[in-house]
């Protein structure tokens, strides 16, 4: 059911667009309020899901931003210079140019949190440049778990400053986050090797603990599970689970080395802590707790 009817009053929250309305409607609207891009087709069986759940978030978001729904078969210009190839397509416009979007029919909770971005997006465009709305825009996708649309926004960045480092360590880390280790290490290397960042310098201490990751943790755990002092196994175990990405696991297998010999190989587990909480950032929940971990056996 389409909620356009219901919609259509003084909001005039959502409307069907077309090609000659496309400037108006959505370039010229998304410059003082953010409009999302619903590209779809009578045919299409998962549009006819997901135009519904788009409908009812921009109705709950009360105003804040609008929806036009393009039929591509009735309106193929602008679906052809946005590269859309499949469908359903969304994308979210802020003045004037897309800044977000997603292919398929997802689940209406990445639906709530798409707007909710859009909307603190929309919201910013007074109090700061383009460059940092889309860096803002990049790290709340990121949070939400949103990879592609960070990757999306981090590279706008790029095409605006391609030197930006905070860009550079973040579209790294969407790669890193999907599993392409090699793509994320090409990226890191845009910036210049002395550059110093904290979202970059992040994402460096990342793919060293990816570079140094064992592969056969199986028998790595069978040494664990025959003798729990084995030390060298569990250090391997931690960089295991840190070149996965399981910074949490790793922090409590060398956190349990340090407990059972603080000076072991010369500090060879603080060391690697040290790195796995530059990975997880400085400024994390997951550093912070560590440090104090670390504190309370060191200082007792």
């Amino acid at each position: 059911m389409s909620l356009i009817g219901e919609t259509a009053g003084p909001g005039d929250l959502i409307k069907e667009g077309s090609d000659a309305a496309f400037n108006k409607d959505v370039i010229e609207a998304s410059r003082t309020q953010p409009v999302i891009v619903d590209f779809w087709a009578t045919w299409c069986g998962p549009c006819k899901t997901l135009g519904p759940a788009l409908e009812r978030a921009v109705v709950a978001a009360k105003g804040k931003v609008k929806l036009v729904k393009i039929d591509i078969d009735k309106n193929p210009v602008f679906a052809g210079q946005l590269r859309v190839q499949s469908i359903p397509t969304v994308y979210a416009f802020v003045d004037g140019r897309p800044v977000d979007g997603f292919m398929g029919a997802v689940p209406e909770s990445q639906i709530k949190a798409f707007v909710e971005r859009l909307i603190h997006a929309g919201g910013g465009s007074a109090g700061g440049s383009e460059v940092d709305q889309l860096l803002t825009l990049a790290k709340e996708s990121l949070e939400l778990g949103d990879t592609g649309g960070a990757a999306q926004a981090y590279a706008q960045v790029l095409s605006l400053e391609p030197d930006n480092l905070t860009a550079i360590g973040g579209l790294a880390r969407c790669y890193l986050a999907s599993g392409d280790v090699a793509r994320a290490a090409e990226v890191a290397a845009m910036a210049p090797a002395d550059a110093k960042n904290a979202d970059l310098d992040s994402v460096r201490a990342a793919l060293a603990l990816a570079k140094e990751a064992p592969s056969d943790v199986g028998a790595i755990e069978r040494r664990l599970a025959q003798n729990p002092d084995d030390h060298e196994a569990r250090l391997a175990l931690a960089k295991a689970l840190a070149g996965r990405g399981e910074l949490q696991p790793a922090v409590d297998e060398l956190i349990q080395i340090i407990e059972r010999d603080r000076d072991w190989n010369e500090g060879a587990a603080r060391k690697q802590l040290l790195t796995v909480f530059e990975a997880a950032g400085a400024a994390s929940e997951l550093a912070k707790q560590g440090r104090r971990r670390l504190s309370a056996i060191l200082f007792s």
